[in-house]
């Protein structure tokens, strides 16, 4: 499959634009991240998680959650999730000095909702070990941007380093911005999902600059603009052939794959689509911008060689 665009379409011609469309996407992450703050999950804030089926009965969210308060557990959070009695409950309490303490609950819900409450999951992280999973989480996002930030600047030149860590940085800004827009939960599984972002971001930045300066040296008088022009257009094909095919791996993961890889999916697909995006509309723009040319590539390849 080829993808053939117009003759007199340049995508240097929608670079400012959309990378003022970038930047106003970044800071109203930034500020939504910052105003509203992410929902962090169990792994991170700590407190208990429940995973209810009630048996055989027609039971709504409100009554759970009235029963829940009923028992003094502090903040109770109740969602729909799975089938049609499933249900999500999250406590602020995750120790007790009750042995039975997860016991006691189903005894007491059941009791108040007349019907069999069957407690499928528990998770019982602590505000120690949530506290430990944050920064673990933090720290494994920044070192693996600080290992592609070398990595580049190995394989390439600086401009080239520089342009693949702020597309980087900007996918990761946005998808976590459009988790805090619409409170989906962030746990351990959307770190990994962020990860997993960070390495198909690079990816596709790589393919890319690799056929720009395969091209930097092959054509010693075209501008950067038009190389850059010609490289993308050249490896569009690849670029959104992969992009596609993984999308439709993951739409099928979010639809059928139940609720507990909603989150993680859900990720992964707006990683997706943004990491394809800056790829092409980010990193490409910034060797424009930094004027990179066929003397540095060259003398680069030619320090290389000498070694």
């Amino acid at each position: 499959m080829i993808i053939r665009l117009p003759q007199d379409f340049l995508f240097t011609n929608h670079y400012r634009k959309l990378n003022f469309l970038s930047l106003i996407l970044i800071v109203l992450s930034v500020l939504i991240i910052l105003f509203k703050g992410l929902n962090l999950g169990v792994d991170f804030k700590g407190g208990t998680l429940i995973e209810i089926r009630m048996e055989n009965a027609n039971v709504n969210i409100g009554e759970i959650r009235q029963s829940f308060l009923k028992m003094n557990l502090g903040d109770v959070t109740v969602k729909k999730f799975g089938k049609k009695n499933d249900f999500l409950v999250k406590i602020e309490i995750s120790k007790t000095d009750d042995k039975n303490f997860i016991k006691t609950i189903n005894e007491k819900l059941s009791a108040d909702l007349g019907a069999k409450a069957n407690f499928r999951r528990v998770e019982n992280v602590g505000p120690k070990v949530s506290n430990e999973l944050l920064q673990a989480g933090l720290l494994a996002i920044s070192l693996s941007l600080a290992a592609m930030l070398i990595y580049i600047w190995i394989r390439f030149e600086w401009q080239f380093s520089l342009a693949a860590i702020t597309a980087l940085i900007h996918d990761v800004i946005i998808t976590v911005g459009i988790f805090s827009f619409l409170s989906y939960e962030v746990n351990l599984s959307i770190v990994a999902a962020v990860l997993t972002i960070v390495g198909y971001s690079m990816n596709d930045t790589v393919v890319i600059f690799d056929r720009i300066r395969e091209n930097l040296r092959k054509f010693s008088k075209i501008s950067i603009s038009e190389i850059s022009d010609t490289s993308t257009k050249e490896t569009l094909s690849r670029t959104l052939i992969t992009s596609v095919t993984t999308l439709l791996a993951l739409l099928s993961i979010y639809i059928f794959g139940g609720a507990i890889l909603k989150g993680f999916s859900f990720a992964m697909i707006i990683g997706v689509i943004v990491g394809t995006y800056s790829s092409i509309f980010v990193a490409t723009p910034i060797l424009n911008y930094t004027k990179v040319n066929q003397k540095t590539v060259l003398k680069d390849k030619d320090s290389v060689e000498n070694n």
